[in-house]
């Protein structure tokens, strides 16, 4: 077996920078390396590979797929493109790397960590295209010694392949010790044992090699390493598995839907695969507070099954590379943060007080001194002399100021809510909006930056097409056409396609319904075409189907199709403000340009992206602007892509206005959560409103309803686990406040109360301050190059 060099300047120098030890036993069991940010974490993973493939030429290399590696890729590319570039040198020299030995990457054997079964490698949805885009062409890899998980025609006869034999892509492994039923069973069975065997002989050409000497992985959202899911045996060699909901979930976009990644099978190698040598280097890259309680789960757990990651421990060349976010539930780090600070922030007070109070299930108010002691964080406030009876009694009267304000009647003001997808703004504070729009002398705006077409599968706009053919044949569509109906200047008539709608709602009429829906679907693809001629419309439908006949799901769609599916999505936000009697002229679909549907997509720009919406709020000069506010890699990129978007607008706008004021709330929804201490608005729901939002949700986002493309951590649609949500921080701040606080209340409403919403509202230059915190941490820059240069 083949000796690896497993030894780091790159990370000794690493964490010497970041101020903490590599591990503070004996709650963490793995080595960590923190950084600050995201583009930090691929730059110093960038540099630990090159200074392993400067240690071992020719060596067995696996490297991950996703989105996760964008700033390891644009590090690595740039550094072996531009390797006698003065800053390039300067940045190796400061990490002990020698400067005259570039790596030979042609030496290298890449080995393919996972892949879908069956799935063509021609897709671009593939891992294995993943690997030769970004890796074999960007890092200079020798394709001809890549080994290639081929899970689409193994074992088959000449010209056929895998998905022939299994033509739902779905694949029963129960097949492997049942008896066939028929035919294709029996053809299923073979391919299935054939991929076994085959498995078998990759996992035994990789230990002929003498294993895996550098690998780089992410960690899923039940704590996965490659696709070894939660329960798998740390022995485990490569093989067909299944996957799990969250798997399947996090896979969703890339296959096309939950209805074609749910009971998806995949090629994994395993974790023995993994830990096989035992001087191998395995680096797990994290980034993101929404990845902290799985690198917690990783790091401070002992070996078990719950915790694939915990497997890798017993290699002394194992470690974590983890943004500052990602380490926040390392408790002793966390600890080491609030010791070595003057002075405690008050959100640092009120976060560790209420989750005191939460983890012993106690009201703030009856929190004893020993409470505190028994936490660690708690007992540090009062290492330092804080009064933290009298803190909690303080606390508890801000989160009831902040109730407070979450009812008080506001009125006279002009609101632009903005979300990045048609939904955002629904699952994040609808219960709020229900009550501001009761107050006539508001006016509310409602701006969806991006077209949200990755969010729509072919199945759903077929069968949108197949409806509207039928309705093509009927006397009412000869009708409205003869009548200028679909004229695409009729703004009126694209009204009555919204209110004709929700009369079938009314009506429970599902043909009434079907019928609106076609209208506009007739009237979007008229847009498109520039043409009311019906032989046009026609061919024009003609082509869409023939499309989604040819295609396959996950694919990046065609400009025409892209379009297509946004504007289905445009509809459907239409039908929901509709319910609270806004028309389109208070609705703005902006279809901003940065959202592409590619794996990795450009910053907004500011003619493209900015300017519309620095147009948007000269026109409309409101009072609040909304927006969504995910943390550092948490939720779709593009939540923080129109962060930035609107952060630069509004700055535009302000400096050609410097005397107009506003305030800016922000909001966030299913993809992550403000802790209490952070929400600044908190706002009740009721019954009725969840009920409101339920029907609304499913009456209005058809494309939706069976949640095709639904967070990991609840299986079944947004408005469901949005009302989860409001139901969990609800009962996080009744520990809090006790029930008699809700339960005996004079006040209906909060008596009623049974979820939160919590928003945090912010001056414009505190939202300036977020918005550079957060482009900090998530991009990268460097003086000579530009990262989709290097990615596209």
């Amino acid at each position: 077996m083949r000796s690896y060099n497993y030894s780091s300047d790159v990370e000794s120098i690493a964490i010497k920078q970041s101020g903490y030890r590599p591990q503070y036993a004996p709650e963490e069991k793995i080595r960590v390396l923190e950084v600050s940010d995201f583009p930090s974490l691929g730059r110093v993973a960038a540099l630990r590979f090159i200074e392993w493939c400067q240690k071992n030429p020719e060596g067995i290399i696996s490297l991950p797929t996703g989105k996760t590696p964008e700033h390891f890729i644009y590090w690595t590319s740039l550094i072996l493109k531009k390797w006698e570039d003065r800053g390039i040198k300067k940045l190796l020299e400061q990490y002990n790397l020698n400067i005259s030995s570039k790596p030979h990457m042609a030496s290298f054997v890449f080995v393919q960590i996972d892949e879908f079964f069956p799935v063509n490698p021609e897709h671009e949805n593939s891992f294995s295209g993943y690997i030769r885009r970004f890796y074999i062409k960007k890092f200079g890899l020798d394709g001809k010694k890549a080994m290639f998980m081929n899970t689409w025609t193994t074992s088959c006869r000449s010209g056929m392949n895998l998905g022939e034999i299994f033509p739902d892509g779905k694949v029963d492994l129960s097949l492997r010790y049942r008896q066939p039923v028929n035919r294709r069973e029996h053809l299923q069975q073979k391919a299935i044992l054939d991929m076994d065997q085959y498995a078998m002989e990759y996992e035994q050409k990789i230990r002929e090699m003498g294993g895996i000497g550098f690998f780089l992985g992410g960690i899923g959202p039940d704590g996965h390493i490659g696709f070894n899911i939660r329960g798998s045996d740390h022995f485990s060699t490569t093989r067909l598995a299944p996957i799990n909901y969250e798997t399947a979930a996090a896979a969703a976009v890339d296959l096309g839907g939950m209805e074609v990644s749910r009971g998806k099978v995949v090629m994994t190698v395993g974790l023995e695969t993994i830990t096989f040598n035992p001087t191998s280097s395995v680096i797990i890259i994290a980034a993101g507070e929404s990845k902290a309680s799985v690198v917690r789960d990783a790091i401070m757990n002992s070996s078990s099954i719950a915790y694939p990651a915990t497997a890798l421990g017993k290699l002394q060349g194992t470690c974590f590379f983890v943004t500052s976010g990602a380490a926040r539930l390392l408790i002793e780090r966390e600890a080491k943060r609030l010791k070595e600070n003057t002075s405690v922030s008050d959100t640092d007070i009120n976060r560790i007080v209420i989750d005191i109070g939460v983890k012993s299930t106690k009201k703030l108010k009856s929190l004893s001194v020993s409470d505190f002691l028994s936490d660690k964080r708690g007992n540090i406030l009062v290492e330092k002399g804080l009064d933290v009876k009298k803190m909690a009694v303080s606390v508890e009267k801000l989160l009831k100021e902040r109730i407070e304000k979450g009812t008080k009647n506001i009125g006279n003001m002009i609101f632009l809510h903005t979300g990045p997808h048609h939904d955002d703004i629904m699952l994040g504070y609808m219960p709020y909006i229900i009550h501001l729009v009761r107050n006539p002398e508001n006016n509310h705006y409602f701006a969806t930056l991006t077209s949200g077409f990755t969010s729509v599968t072919n199945a759903y706009t077929v069968g949108q097409l197949k409806k509207l053919e039928e309705f093509l044949k009927t006397h009412q569509c000869k009708k409205l056409l003869d009548e200028g109906y679909f004229n695409p200047e009729n703004n009126v008539a694209a009204v009555r396609d919204v209110y004709h709608y929700l009369d079938g709602v009314a009506a429970n009429s599902v043909e009434i319904q079907d019928e609106a829906s076609s209208r506009r679907l007739l009237r979007n693809i008229i847009s498109m075409t520039k043409k009311q001629d019906m032989a046009v419309v026609k061919k024009k439908i003609s082509w869409f189907t023939d499309y989604f006949e040819k295609s396959y799901p996950g694919k990046k769609d065609s400009p025409d199709v892209q379009m297509l599916k946004g504007m289905i999505r445009e509809w459907e936000e239409d039908l929901l403000w509709a319910h609270l009697g806004f028309d389109c002229d208070h609705i703005f679909h902006m279809r901003l340009p940065f959202y592409t549907g590619d794996i990795f997509t450009r910053k907004p720009r500011l003619k493209d992206d900015i300017e519309p919406v620095f147009s948007l709020i000269e026109k409309i000069r409101p009072d609040v602007i909304t927006v969504a506010m995910d943390p550092e890699a948490s939720g779709p990129d593009t939540h923080y892509k129109v962060l930035q978007a609107i952060a630069a607008a509004l700055q535009l706008y302000l400096k050609k206005y410097p005397e107009r004021t506003m305030r800016v709330w922000g909001y966030r929804n299913v993809w992550y959560r403000f802790h209490p201490a952070e929400a600044d608005i908190i706002v009740p729901v009721s019954m009725n409103s969840f009920a409101i939002i339920k029907s609304a949700f499913n009456v209005c986002f058809g494309s939706q309803r069976s949640a095709s493309f639904p967070s990991y951590e609840y299986d079944g649609p947004f408005c469901d686990l949005a009302q989860k949500i409001m139901v969990e921080q609800y009962a996080m701040l009744k520990t809090c406040l006790g029930r008699e606080f809700f339960y005996s209340n004079p006040v209906p409403r909060l008596r009623a109360t049974r979820g939160l919403t919590f928003l945090r509202d912010m001056s414009p230059e505190e939202f300036f301050t977020e918005a550079r915190y957060l482009k900090n941490l998530t991009e990268t820059s460097y003086q000579e190059e530009n990262t989709q240069e290097v990615l596209k």
